[in-house]
């Protein structure tokens, strides 16, 4: 992993064709809302099939908490778009298919030699793109659960929202 995505600093604001081809930017997407960035070998890979179907869970809640989900894969572009229908998730897709952000973040699986795809790695983020939270999803417990991502998004959203507390 690029030794600069480590909490506090800022995730590169990648800008990357979605499921329906239309380019899209992070900070777009983010829309001044708590953000969790999901980066995953690819639709094929029965882990991410399992740690998709959870997030599917967690939608719901994520829309109406004022919070962004984002999935970025080197899958194509037809291809995060049946995964994504498949899963019934609404959420937005990326696509790395041209490889282009995948040095630069330094996230390539070393031990897949046909895919050359990402290490599965979710990150939490304010909605400047600065990094609340890493987690490494090589081995499938590394990757956060359901309550690791409500615990991050409710410390951002506290931090952020100065009404937080109801007024007295």
């Amino acid at each position: 992993m690029h030794p600069d995505l480590t909490p506090g600093t800022s995730l590169f604001d990648l800008d990357l064709p979605d499921h329906n081809a239309i380019p899209r930017r992070l900070s777009e997407i983010a829309e001044g809302d708590p953000l969790v960035v999901v980066f995953y070998r690819g639709w094929w890979c029965p882990k991410e099939q399992a740690f998709f179907r959870r997030l599917v869970q967690l939608q719901d809640e994520v829309e109406v908490a004022y919070t962004r989900l984002v999935s970025v894969s080197v899958d194509t572009v037809p291809e995060l778009g049946a995964f994504r229908a498949g899963l019934g998730a609404r959420w937005t897709f990326l696509s790395d298919a041209d490889r282009t952000w995948l040095p630069r973040l330094d996230l390539l699986e070393t031990t897949d030699t046909v895919h050359h795809s990402y290490v599965p790695t979710t990150f939490t983020t304010f909605p400047d793109l600065t990094i609340r939270s890493v987690y490494n999803g090589y081995w499938f417990w590394g990757r956060p659960t359901l309550e690791d991502l409500r615990r991050d998004l409710r410390a951002i959203t506290r931090e952020l929202r100065p009404d937080w507390e109801v007024p007295s």
